[in-house]
């Protein structure tokens, strides 16, 4: 049977091809409603399958998004990237996912495999000050959005949060809600950027927290990656040492729950003898035992907004560098609250 073409579509719905063509792509121009069922049904009738790669080779643009991640295991960045996914399905647009494992020769690998794909957006979450990457975003003279982390290197447009007036409400709240002597924090390594880094700012806004209300940090910041299972491992000493601290706020959440089993192993009960809070409100956070006290936001409504700038949606202005949303406290029973 001879292959199905956009001529056989227009024929049969009595239009043109370039109208075809609008339909299909979603544009660059309006097509009536009445039109486009047509064209739609001729579709469905024949059986008609665009073909992409020729469409891709005539624009110089796929209908591709890369998103590069530091580590899709975590469930902050696996939950952040199928929202991703939902807003460039909604837009048409299927989703590339790339895994830099915080290390800067593969985030420059992803950044140079995907705009030689010559994708339609490219979405980085970096981490760290990254040069190389922002050398390799300025050879090919790129628009890349950055998403939850903002590193100085790179100046391209940004969805962040108020990851500072976020982890300094939460340190305020076991501070003053529930009375406690001080609150340590679970940091990240030595490694972690000094700016632009969300863990960076946790930090920043637990420090604030404590110094406005009269307290001294020294002693009371320790160091652990990301992930819950290097979490636990440092929990289990911290917990079980002299100095066990009233009160820990993780960085993450998946820090905290590593925090979490370490305590439970050693019987140590949470919240009466310690309490925790973690960073990012994780769909897991809910399910903890006691549930996690975090801090929250709209991923979703972070997500189409990368995806729209990264698309070029003109809604976003062109003029818009940086889009920071709200974060809100997840008030649960592991800080004490009933």
């Amino acid at each position: 049977m001879a292959k199905v073409t956009r001529d056989d579509v227009a024929r049969l719905a009595g239009t043109s091809t370039a109208v075809v063509s609008y339909v299909i792509n979603n544009g660059p121009r309006p097509v009536a409603a009445s039109t486009r069922e047509r064209v739609l049904a001729a579709i469905k009738e024949l059986g008609y399958r665009p073909d992409r790669v020729a469409q891709a080779m005539a624009s110089q643009r796929t209908d591709l998004i890369g998103l590069i991640v530091p580590d899709a295991r975590q469930p902050f960045f696996a939950e952040m990237a199928h929202a991703v996914e939902q807003a460039a399905a909604e837009r048409g647009k299927m989703v590339l996912v790339g895994n830099s494992d915080y290390r800067d020769e593969r985030e420059v690998h992803y950044l140079r495999a995907f705009l030689g794909m010559r994708v339609s957006g490219l979405i980085l979450i970096s981490q760290g000050p990254s040069r190389s990457a922002a050398a390799e975003i300025d050879a090919w003279d790129a628009r890349v959005v950055l998403l939850h982390e903002r590193p100085d290197a790179i100046d391209d447009v940004a969805v962040v949060l108020d990851d500072i007036g976020g982890a300094e409400q939460l340190t305020r709240h076991l501070l003053v809600r529930h009375g406690l002597p001080y609150v340590a924090c679970l940091g990240g390594l030595d490694s972690t950027p000094e700016s632009g880094d969300p863990v960076t700012d946790h930090v920043t806004g637990w420090r604030r927290a404590m110094a406005a209300a009269g307290l001294s940090c020294e002693g009371r910041l320790f160091q652990a990656p990301y992930n819950r299972y290097d979490a636990y491992r440092i929990a289990l000493d911290l917990l079980s040492g002299p100095s066990r601290p009233p009160a820990l706020m993780c960085t993450t959440d998946d820090q905290a729950i590593g925090v979490l089993r370490a305590a439970r192993e050693l019987r140590i009960d949470v919240p009466g003898e310690l309490a925790v809070a973690g960073f990012d409100d994780v769909k897991e956070a809910a399910l903890t035992d006691p549930p996690l006290t975090t801090v929250g936001s709209d991923r979703e409504a972070m997500a189409r907004a990368a995806v729209d700038l990264a698309i070029g949606d003109p809604g976003e202005g062109p003029g818009q560098r940086l889009r920071q949303f709200p974060v809100e406290l997840k008030i649960r029973r592991s800080c004490g609250c009933p």
